[in-house]
């Protein structure tokens, strides 16, 4: 069996959530980092929490170059971007 440990916490509340912070080495025990994707699951024992795998790449539908071809300042609207003030560009 792989590795083990244990720590207590306490559930808090995070604005309408609640929240639950680990230690940095549950965390990288458990191969959890910053913005790690993760799924939780609800079992007769309780939570469990692990990685998300990732997904397959889907290829998009069109290139760039296929989104932009025939594109003019008059269909991309280029006229309705607004003018910069001399005070936004330091002026």
């Amino acid at each position: 069996m792989g590795t083990s440990a244990k720590f207590e916490g306490s559930i808090q509340p995070w604005g309408n959530s609640l929240g639950l912070r680990i230690t940095k080495a549950i965390g990288d025990l458990a191969h959890l980092g910053k913005g790690t994707k993760v799924v939780v699951e609800v079992t007769e024992a309780g939570l469990v929490v692990r990685p998300k795998k990732p997904g397959k790449y889907r290829a998009l539908p069109y290139t760039e170059r296929e989104m932009v071809a025939g594109l003019t300042a008059h269909t991309a609207h280029a006229d309705e971007l607004p003018k910069l003030q001399l005070s936004e560009i330091g002026g």
